[in-house]
């Protein structure tokens, strides 16, 4: 004769516990869709990027942001500014207006 199967944990919980019912949950169509959240700041509007950087690129990029009192990430887009329009491409500031997308 073989032996019964052995219980489970999850069929003795099961079984100890009486099934619920269920509410159906019912979405109103109210003919408009949800507001979407427009993103505020620039770290939830933009994409971040790393860069590497020797050691010595990165401490002038510091010593000329502390000397004209600015931040790297200023000087950084500056340069990508400057690369764009020396390819002959779409400025950041024109990038960023809307009609441009």
């Amino acid at each position: 004769m073989p032996k019964p199967p052995r219980p489970s944990l999850a069929s003795i919980v099961a079984a100890s516990v009486p099934p619920t019912r269920t509410a159906d949950i019912v979405k109103l169509d109210t003919g408009h869709a949800p507001a979407r959240k427009v993103p505020s700041t620039l770290k939830e509007r933009a994409r971040q990027m790393s860069v590497y950087l020797e050691p010595p690129v990165y401490d002038q990029l510091r010593d000329l942001a502390h000397t004209e009192r600015t931040k790297m990430h200023a000087l950084m887009l500056e340069a990508l500014d400057l690369l764009f329009k020396q390819r002959g491409t779409i400025s950041i500031d024109g990038l960023n207006e809307p009609h441009q997308r």
